[in-house]
């Protein structure tokens, strides 16, 4: 799969190094050991920090090609960073999962209750970060919170319901993930003092590219192997969360013989027979176009931007998501 093209910017080596410091600094507590071990251990794993890379190429989009961003800006990409870091603490207890990024998951290791409270510092720390970098930010990030919430309680809702349906599907999608690449650029936009028709413009990019980011990964879901995943192919659907193209397969004429298959009580054989009937069927190429519209729409929206290194790069970026539908399906 081609390298994501918001990490071949001139000052992408020296921004992922600032990412990182910045990340394991804010978590740091001196006097405190335990506390900064179970607070980092998802940010030692590693990780492709999108959202800090989308507000520096954001506010990188203001500035000549190759002059770095204030480390202003990426902090603020850190805070977004921090709140999707713990939302995954979270999420590992609702799921009981025990790994994470190929490392035991915080709640595996430490239990539910530890993993609980250090998600809710990183939090607390991302709070503080946005607090420092005006009403604003700290304004945007605490609304970004609330919709990751209500996104994640929307699709509690709808968990191994066979009925479904887009307008159940986009509102949960958009809470969850594309709040935070929508935060991230906007906050890019609005620590690098851009005019305000750029800061939503490059808003409503984020919350494009968040749509279609998410679009893509549920095809991976059901079209990647599992080793290409890391996890099982088709996870989504034997935890009872049924993405854009099981939803497409359902309305189709494979809906009968797909819906016995999901269940609170399905079987290894049922996941595999599930994925085969939407890998065959019409769900995949429908939701592919949909995310190419979600694709198309950022593109054109991002070109209004600018047309520097980093405005460029964030529009490649789109295009890099389609690849990698196109490289596990070829």
């Amino acid at each position: 799969m081609a390298t994501n093209p918001l990490t071949t910017l001139p000052t992408a080596a020296a921004d992922t190094l600032r990412v990182e410091e910045t990340l394991l600094s804010t978590v740091h507590i001196d006097g405190d050991p335990y506390l900064t071990e179970v607070a980092s251990h998802l940010i030692k794993a590693g990780g492709k920090r999108l959202r800090p890379r989308f507000a520096i190429a954001a506010a990188g989009c203001a500035l000549p090609d190759g002059v770095p961003v204030s480390l202003d800006v990426v902090r603020g990409g850190v805070s977004v960073e921090l709140v999707h870091i713990g939302s995954l603490y979270h999420d590992d207890v609702m799921d009981e999962a025990v790994l994470r990024r190929q490392v035991e998951s915080v709640n595996a290791r430490w239990g539910n209750l530890r993993a609980i409270l250090a998600g809710d510092y990183l939090l607390a720390k991302a709070s503080e970060i946005a607090a420092d970098l005006g009403v604003e930010v700290a304004g945007l990030l605490a609304t970004t919170i609330g919709k990751l919430c209500q996104g994640q309680v929307a699709e509690l809702q709808t968990l191994y319901d066979t009925q479904r349906s887009e307008d159940q599907y986009f509102p949960s999608i958009e809470g969850k993930t594309a709040s935070l690449y929508s935060a991230a650029a906007r906050i890019g936009g609005i620590v690098s003092e851009q005019p305000d028709a750029a800061v939503d413009a490059l808003t409503e990019f984020g919350r494009l590219y968040g749509m279609a980011f998410q679009v893509v990964d549920d095809i991976l879901d059901v079209t990647a192997s599992d080793v290409q995943l890391g996890k099982p192919a088709g996870n989504d659907m034997l935890e009872g969360v049924y993405s854009l193209p099981v939803i497409h397969t359902l309305h189709s004429s494979l809906g009968p013989d797909l819906r016995p298959l999901l269940s609170d009580e399905m079987t290894q054989t049922d996941r595999l027979d599930a994925i085969e009937l939407v890998r065959n069927g019409p769900g995949v190429a429908s939701a592919l176009a949909v995310a190419e519209r979600f694709v198309g729409q950022a593109k054109t929206v991002v070109g209004a931007v600018g047309t520097n290194d980093a405005a460029c790069a964030l529009g490649a970026a789109c295009d890099h998501l389609l690849e990698s539908v196109a490289a596990v399906t070829a």
